[in-house]
């Protein structure tokens, strides 16, 4: 059994970097069980050696050891089973440009209709820490049902597993509901501008907290970020110290889950780590769900919502919002799994380019000319930060494999 890490984006902009396990061969390892025969003996000889991979998939091609493979006119089409039976060769495998553009096109629409959605919820119902554990149970309910089908099959976890991923689901749950306060007090595309700043503090942690030399050139390029946001704020319309002060937590927050994930290495594949993520963070959320906002819920706060849109609406919308909340945040780890890290860089950056403007034509929100100013700059500043971020990393990795 073989094991590769994959980065998996959660509940943010940052990358977390966690292990994927590699099954090629499992189904055909089983599949040699029964009497010993001469055939059989042969096939034991065989040797499971994995393809090149595409995107998350894996699959394994038997090869005879010291015998050249005989090739077909169909096996030029079509892939070899353990068994040794040609089979058609997959969309995903005949165009995996299409598929991969298909995977970036659904990252960016679910996370945008997921920040329309969520913020025209607390036009009528403003309770973020509720939200935020509607969010979570929702995908936690998912992952539930997901499992019960074996969809995937739930991975085994143990004490020592749950110790490391602990941290991590706190620093989720805490960056999570700090984002949800932020975008409740202030509008979208101003929280999203404050959270450009989160390469700042991924950079700050990496020099003084996992001691790694962070470059010069990264250090400059995040001037324009820190210069763009500190414009933007200055003139921001909606601007109050809830927001800010949520969304810089929130950076924070998601800054010390990434370094958390780096000590809590698994070879636990990413849907059942992001699922066993989300129940943990989900049980972190609810105590201070119901502290804060628990009393006035129960006084006002559903009888106002109800009365307003119905009961059947708020409901569904709070499913709905919760649906998209997860979705995107597994589509954005299948995305990434199919591209190199440059790639996902950018496309990250873009991401939030695409959430920024629609927010502003879906709510209809002023912005002064400062304040756009100074956003295209701290946008810019995160793209050059992703480039140059991305370029150093391909250049280690090019060295470890030489």
């Amino acid at each position: 059994m073989a094991a590769a890490r994959t980065l998996l984006p959660v509940g943010g902009a940052t990358a977390v970097v966690v292990p994927r396990r590699l099954r090629s061969g499992e189904a055909s390892s089983t599949s040699l069980r029964g009497p010993v025969s001469d055939g059989a003996r042969l096939v034991r000889r065989m040797q499971l050696r994995p393809a090149p991979l595409l995107g998350s998939s894996t699959c394994a091609l038997p090869s005879l050891r010291g015998r050249r493979p005989i090739r077909t006119q169909a096996a030029s089409s079509s892939s070899s089973d353990s068994t040794g039976e040609a089979k058609p060769v997959g969309f995903a495998e005949r165009y995996p440009a299409l598929v991969t553009g298909f995977f970036f096109f659904m990252w960016y629409f679910l996370n945008v209709i997921f920040n329309i959605l969520n913020k025209k919820i607390f036009d009528y119902f403003p309770y973020p820490y509720f939200v935020s554990v509607s969010h979570l149970s929702v995908g936690v309910l998912y992952c539930l049902v997901g499992w019960s089908f074996g969809l995937p099959k739930r991975a085994p976890i143990n004490s020592t597993v749950l110790k490391l991923l602990f941290p991590v689901a706190v620093c989720h749950a805490i960056g999570h509901v700090t984002s949800t306060v932020s975008f409740a007090a202030v509008a979208v595309s101003f929280a999203h501008t404050i959270k450009a700043l989160e390469p700042f503090f991924n950079a700050a942690a990496s020099q003084f907290i996992l001691g790694q030399q962070v470059p010069l050139t990264l250090w400059l390029s995040l001037a324009p970020v820190v210069i763009g946001v500190s414009m933007a704020s200055l003139t921001e319309l909606s601007f109050n110290w809830t927001g800010f002060v949520n969304a810089m937590i929130s950076n924070i927050s998601f800054t010390l889950r990434s370094v958390y994930s780096k000590k809590a290495m698994t070879d636990m594949d990413s849907t059942n780590l992001y699922a066993y993520i989300s129940i943990i963070a989900l049980l972190v959320c609810i105590p201070p769900a119901i502290i804060i906002e628990g009393p006035q819920l129960v006084q006002h706060g559903f009888k106002v919502a109800i009365a307003k849109v119905g009961l059947a609406k708020l409901v569904s919308n709070l499913l709905v919002v919760g649906l998209f909340y997860h979705l995107y945040n597994q589509v954005a780890t299948n995305t990434l799994e199919r591209v190199t890290p440059l790639t996902h860089a950018v496309g990250n950056v873009l991401k939030r380019v695409f959430v920024i403007g629609f927010s502003i034509i879906a709510f209809g929100n002023k912005i002064t000319t400062q304040t756009g100013i100074g956003t295209c700059i701290a946008i810019a500043g995160v793209a050059l930060y992703s480039y140059i971020k991305a370029k150093i990393e391909e250049e280690k990795t090019q060295m470890k494999s030489a």
